[in-house]
């Protein structure tokens, strides 16, 4: 046996015996790190968790662009963290589509395809952190892998960014854009971490460990690091800190660029920096509000823009480096709260993760969940996996997680809701299924059995158990809440799905209020607050479940740009009934629109006669598809 193979089998004996222990011991003794006066579940409950929202995330990945429409840098780092998911759990479902990206995004492509600026191939553009991003990504998937064609991609970037180190300006540094206008933190903290990386990866290197040597001399120098300890946004034309904003990523990416230059060195000054940087982070009047990672724009008075709902995340990331090599309890402790606190406060029903890890939400800037928001917060959620990671899990979900019932003034209305069950390990596991609805309703079947049969880790195994939920007519308009939980070999979770009951139709766009009526999203995108638009190929559907005693429906649109907008009873067959001939781009045409949906409601089926509103892109070759603010319908019975 060779040493390789005597140390993947060792590797596999220790996860097998904890996978034993983990049967047969308490919840609090699944992992062997301590976190004082912090919640903290248990192993193989964080592998679940992780799962079912990494799960959630590529629910979003556009096989066909290969990225997550529609943000550049954002695309790499959500990659990036799948990547961190499947090395930290095992679970190796998504490594084609981080290969698909690879190979469909590689080449050269004009403005507005995949980015605002020209991609001038191999991942690189003018914005030079955008390219170092995807340089990070690509060493990720060849640290997952093994496969040099990723690594030799790094490299390839690293060498374009490394055209833009320039000692003329700040005595070094590496320029934000091709332009030269800016040196910043992250664009050096992003040099930093790739150069070092690439060392730590090339056997015998010597140049990318003399860069990343100089490159973090510089920036401790550069005056980025303020008195407190924290990392302002960059410099001024003067060479000075320009005072801007402490976000979290360039705290984190500080940190991250720090342990991967320790791990090249063993410089203890080097660690010391560090961990200065990760006191300050969570140190008094700095990035954390309540015990929560916060970033400035979290407050309910304003809304983080598509940049900065991923910044706690890259935060987070270099933060479970901090813990896994440091091991220092107290930085594990804001780990595991961090990550306890998202699952527990910021989630909805459909496993979403939102921006606020609070979960504080106003009516003008509400909690906003998108898949940027969902990697973001998935980071938090893969650190708290241990690192000898449990081979048993189990996990559930409820689909549709959040269904809308319009319920006829007589009868019942009845839907149908499976339940979703995933696991890993090597041995059958019976699991338990127990569902409680709501009192007054009724739910079949309330208990049954589920039989999974795991194969490891790499492939987890799904099952599924169909239910039937009865709602009473007399059911109060909100949302009620039906729980599902499974249970198996001392293994436990729970879910839920969110139903609204619901007599009339009337919701803002682009919030927590249009998430039940969102059929299918598509392609589809929004900037956070009462807007949703589909450009190119893209489009968006809504389904609404009118009573079925329902003779005629009409729905009023509020909508503009180049709208094409079509009906259908059954989702397959369409009538277009609003079509924008005019190539508008200015909104100037936005305005009230009344469709008639009494020719679509068919016949009745499970208490309802189901309509299906899509909107697309009537010129999709421009990109200024049908936008939409406001819906409302009116029903009569």
């Amino acid at each position: 046996m060779n040493l390789e193979a005597l140390r993947i089998r060792v590797r596999t004996l220790l996860a097998t015996a904890s996978v034993m222990m983990l049967v047969i011991a308490l919840p609090s003794m699944a992992d062997d790190r301590t976190y004082p006066d912090s919640p903290r579940a248990d192993g193989s409950t964080t592998v679940a968790r992780a799962r079912v929202a990494a799960d959630v995330l590529m629910g979003s990945y556009d096989p066909n662009k290969a990225w997550f429409p529609s943000s550049w840098w954002n695309s790499a780092v959500a990659l990036q963290t799948i990547g961190d998911y499947m090395q930290r759990t095992g679970d190796r479902r998504y490594v084609g589509e981080l290969d698909n990206t690879f190979e469909k995004d590689k080449g050269v492509f004009p403005a507005g395809v995949l980015s605002g600026d020209p991609l001038l191939g191999n991942f690189t553009s003018r914005a030079i952190d955008d390219s170092e991003w995807w340089g990070l990504t690509w060493v990720q998937a060849y640290d997952l892998t093994r496969n040099p064609k990723y690594l030799d991609m790094a490299v390839t970037i690293a060498n374009y960014a490394n055209g833009y180190w320039d000692t003329g300006t700040c005595g070094g540094g590496v320029w934000w854009n091709a332009e030269r206008t800016y040196k910043n933190a992250v664009t050096n903290g992003l040099w930093i971490r790739l150069t070092a990386e690439l060392h730590n990866r090339i056997p015998g290197d010597r140049v990318w460990l003399g860069r990343a040597r100089t490159a973090w001399a510089w920036f401790q120098g550069s005056g980025m690091i303020n008195a407190n300890g924290l990392v302002n946004d960059g410099l001024t034309d003067a060479c000075t800190n320009n005072g801007q904003n402490v976000w979290t990523y360039n705290q984190g990416m500080a940190i991250g660029a720090g342990l991967e230059l320790w791990r090249a060195t063993r410089d203890p000054n080097i660690l010391a920096s560090v961990q200065h940087l990760a006191d300050a982070a969570i140190g008094p009047n700095a990035l954390v509000t309540n015990g929560v990672l916060s970033e400035s724009c979290d407050v309910t008075t304003q809304t983080c823009d598509d940049n900065a709902k991923q910044f706690k995340g890259i935060f987070m990331r270099y933060w479970t480096d901090l813990v896994d090599t440091t091991h220092n309890p107290r930085y594990a402790a804001f780990l595991a709260q961090q990550a306890e606190g998202i699952w527990s406060n910021d989630r909805d029903a459909a496993d979403r993760l939102g921006t606020r890890w609070s979960g504080a939400t106003s009516a003008d800037h509400p909690n906003v969940f998108d898949w940027r928001t969902q990697a973001s917060a998935l980071s938090a959620l893969i650190g708290d996996v241990p690192t000898l990671t449990p081979l048993v899990s189990l996990a559930a979900t409820l689909s549709p997680a959040q269904p809308v019932i319009m319920p006829s003034a007589s009868g019942a209305t009845t839907i149908a809701i499976d339940l979703g069950a995933s696991a890993t390990g090597f041995f059958p596991l019976q699991a338990r299924v127990d569902v409680t609805a709501p009192t007054g309703w009724s739910v079949s079947p309330q208990a049954t059995m589920l039989r999974l049969q795991p194969k490891g880790v790499a492939d987890p195994v799904s099952g599924t158990v169909p239910l039937k939920l009865m709602v009473p007519s007399s059911a109060t308009d909100g949302h009620h809440m039906l729980t599902a939980n499974v249970a198996a070999a001392g293994l436990y979770f729970a879910t839920q799905a969110d139903v609204l009951v619901a007599h009339k139709i009337d919701f803002d766009t682009g919030t927590v209020d249009e998430v039940p009526w969102l059929f299918d999203p598509d392609g589809s995108q929004s900037n956070g607050v009462q807007n949703r638009f589909a450009d190119g190929n893209a489009h968006f559907t809504y389904r609404f479940p009118f009573p079925a005693d329902t003779t005629s429906a009409q729905v009023t649109l509020t909508i503009d740009a180049e709208y094409l907008v079509q009906v259908s009873s059954d989702n397959a067959h369409w009538t277009t009934v609003l079509q924008e001939t005019r190539r508008i781009t200015d909104g100037s045409n936005k305005a009230d629109r009344t469709v008639d949906l009494t020719p679509y409601l068919g016949t009745a089926s499970n208490g309802a006669k189901p309509v299906y509103l899509k909107v697309s892109d009537a010129f999709p070759d421009d990109g200024w598809g049908g936008r939409v603010y406001h819906v409302t319908a009116n029903i009569v019975e």
